[in-house]
Formats: structure tokens, sequence, C-alpha cells
């Protein structure tokens, strides 16, 4: 009789077991949001995988895709960024960009020198683009995309973060950089006023004044070396003339620094123009040439052939949905840097539940316990990263919801209560 009371104990101990909970709460989602969902949970501590639930299936990573890319910093970059690439012809200085995003750049704190540099030299300065080889766009990206503060294009030598920005309220209109105050032009509007650039090779805005909705816009910029040269110009007081002139095999370098800030803005903010723009300035260490795809195929294979599967990994940002992962992919990221960085660097880059960025009205908790990447497009929504037990594990997760129809909020509430049980019972 002892022996079958027994028995029924563990086999209810085990029907309760946290394991066989979350695998039935995500079966249980997967029926009421009709989507997929992928889910890896792993201890590196004991190096164990405690959940796995189409773990090995790709999946559109989103912003996700910014994991790689602060790796690829981290790796390539370290704690400073090539600010500009410069050779001095004695009579005259001619500049190379090296895709570092900070230059005037007002969502981050850095020592960005190119300023100082370039105002206090008495000697003429051209700009040439000769190792620029990349579109603006990344493949994949939305087309209609082009309007919006989320996808500025990519660029040499940015300016500005490429967006101009426009504030509208009930008199005038102010726009930043003013260079582009001269083709705006205004129309009468009815109800929501709207602000847009016209589809082309332009910088024409239209502000359609309408009685509500006064407030400031911010619009990405034809990011042509023209453009960039005038308004280097314009901020300097100085011309700056564009050629075509090939970086040479002898070349100076200044830097900007510290690094850390930047990845923390890209990684809390989940900012795509840093994003994108490191991945290039990552390039722009590897080779003499700024172009995605030299980053990419060289952190592929010789600093992360080690991932379980192969990403299809296409652009910095995430913003292409070309770019696929898997749940244990992006776990086995998550351990590398564990395993590489000191936590005391890498934990305050990262979204954090309850603090500002992406995770502020998530996970809030005192002590916080998740620490990460969020990654959207639309249908489609990812968490992965840190979570810290209430026995002070830290584990490792990766939680993707693709294909889903609901409001993105119903599926991260959901997310939210699984990985609040993980905290209470692992």
């Amino acid at each position: 009789m002892r022996l079958v009371v027994f028995a029924l104990l563990l086999s209810l101990l085990a029907a309760c077991s946290p394991q066989r909970y979350v695998a039935k709460e995500i079966r249980s989602a997967e029926d009421r949001f009709q989507d997929h969902i992928g889910f890896y949970l792993y201890d590196p501590a004991t190096r164990k995988v405690l959940a796995d639930h189409q773990a090995s299936r790709y999946f559109t990573p989103a912003s996700n895709t910014k994991i790689l890319t602060l790796f690829a910093s981290l790796t390539l970059l370290g704690d400073s960024i090539p600010a500009l690439r410069f050779t001095d012809r004695g009579d005259s200085l001619i500049i190379w960009g090296t895709g570092d995003p900070t230059l005037f750049y007002n969502q981050v704190n850095v020592s960005n020198p190119v300023y100082s540099f370039l105002s206090t030299t008495t000697k003429p300065i051209y700009f040439s683009s000769s190792n620029f080889r990349e579109d603006r766009f990344g493949p994949g990206w939305a087309w209609d995309d082009f309007n919006a503060a989320y996808s500025p294009e990519r660029s040499a030598l940015p300016v500005f973060g490429n967006v101009m920005e426009i504030q509208v309220n009930e008199q005038t209109v102010r726009v930043a950089p003013d260079h582009f105050h001269q083709y705006v032009r205004e129309e009468a509007g009815n109800g929501r006023t709207r602000v847009e650039r016209l589809r082309g090779e332009a910088n024409d805005v239209v502000v359609k004044r309408g009685t509500r909705n006064v407030r400031d816009w911010i619009i990405p910029f034809r990011a042509d070396d023209s453009v960039i040269a005038r308004l280097l110009a314009d901020t300097l007081k100085k011309s700056i003339p564009v050629i075509d002139e090939p970086l040479p095999a002898s070349f100076q370098t200044l830097w900007t620094t510290p690094a850390d800030s930047v990845y923390k803005v890209m990684m809390q903010q989940s900012d795509n123009f840093l994003a994108e723009q490191l991945l290039l300035a990552c390039a722009g260490k590897i080779a003499d040439t700024l172009q995605t795809q030299i980053a990419i195929d060289y952190l592929l294979k010789n600093h992360l052939s080690d991932l379980p599967d192969k990403p299809v990994w296409v652009d910095g940002s995430g913003l292409s949905r070309y770019n696929l992962n898997t749940p244990r992919s992006l776990g086995r990221l998550w351990e590398k840097l564990l395993q590489t960085y000191p936590r005391e660097r890498l934990f305050p880059l990262l979204a954090t539940g309850g603090q500002p960025g992406t995770l502020r009205n998530w996970y809030v908790a005192n002590p916080p316990f998740v620490f990460g990447k969020t990654g959207s497009l639309a249908n489609n929504h990812a968490l992965s990263g840190y979570l810290i037990t209430r026995k002070n594990k830290t584990l490792v997760f990766a939680l993707m919801n693709a294909n889903f129809t609901q409001s993105s909020n119903e599926v991260r509430t959901w997310m939210q209560s699984l990985l609040t049980y993980i905290r209470d019972h692992y």
C-alpha cells in the first residue's frame, strides 16, 4: 500500500513539475493565439537545457538581430568606434567615413572628435565615400518605411542620425538641420496634422496642417554624398567638396569613445540606425570597404560557427524579414556573451524589465529579473536574454512568437506570465 501511495505522489509531483507546466502553457498559448512558439531555457552553470519547445525551428528575430550586432561590435570594435579616416596631403585634407553613427546624433552621449578636428584645421577639406559599397536600405526592408523615423538611410559618414526634426505648432514650422527648411512646404489639411517626405530622390517634405496632432516629427532624409557634405559644410562654416578618391593603404584614424554608451542605446532603445551603422563600422575594421555582408560573413565563419543553427543574417537592425534565427542559437549567443564579458559590463547594456527602454512597462520587479533584447515586427514578437530566478540562478532564455493575429500586448502579457513563473519556480 505504501508503495502505491508513494508512486501516486511521485506521479502527482511530476505532473506539477515546472517543466511540465511550462510545456503545457506553451501548447495552450499556441492553440489560443493560433501561432507558432519557440522556447529555449538553459542553465549555463550546469550546462543543462531546462526547456525546449521548437528551439531548433527558425523564426523571424526582428530586433533580436541586434544581439548579433552587439556581439560583432564588442568583438571587432571593442570600447572605441573609428570616427573618421583621413590623409593629410600637405596642402589639403581628405576624409572618409567609417560608418560611425555618432556625429551630431542627439541620442548618444559620446566624445566624437570629428567636429573639433575638422573645425580647427586650416587646410581645405575634401570628402570621399569611395569606401562605401552598400545600398542605402537593407535587403528585405519594407519599401514604404522610407518616411519612418526608425528607418534612416545607411551612409559612410552619417550626420544628425540621417534624420531631420520638424516641429509644428500653431503658427510656425521649425526644421533642423536648417538646411532642409527650403524643402518644406505647407498645405491646408483637415483633422490631424501630417508631415511626410515625398517619395523620390529629393528631400521635399509636405506639412499638411490640420487642427490636431501638433507635435514634432522625425523624418529620414536622403543621405547622398552631396547632402552629407553640405550639412558638414553648414555646421563647420567651410566648404567641403565631394571627390572620388580611393582610400589609401596608409591613413590615420580618429576614435569615438566610449563605445558602450552607443551599444547601450542600440540595445535598450532598439535603435535601428545605430545597429546598421555599427555593423558597417565592423566591416571597416576587417576590410577597407564599408559593406554589411563583409562583417556578417567574417563573424559567422570566425566567431559564430559554433551556433547550433546557422542564422540567416542580412542586416544589423532586424528590419528585414529575410533574417531568420532559432531560439537555441540565440541562447548560445547569449551564453557566449556571458562567458566573454563581465556581467558588470554586459548587463547595463541590455534592455531591463521596468527600466527605461523597450521593457520599461514590462517585467517590473525590484530587483529586475529580465535582461535582454526585444524584437517586434508585425505579427511577430521575440524576447531573449538572461532571467534571474528567486534562487539567484542566471538562466539563458529565448522566447519567440510567429504569425499571431492578436495584438502584441496580448502575446507580451502571456510571455510576462510565463517568464515570471519561471523566475519563481526555477
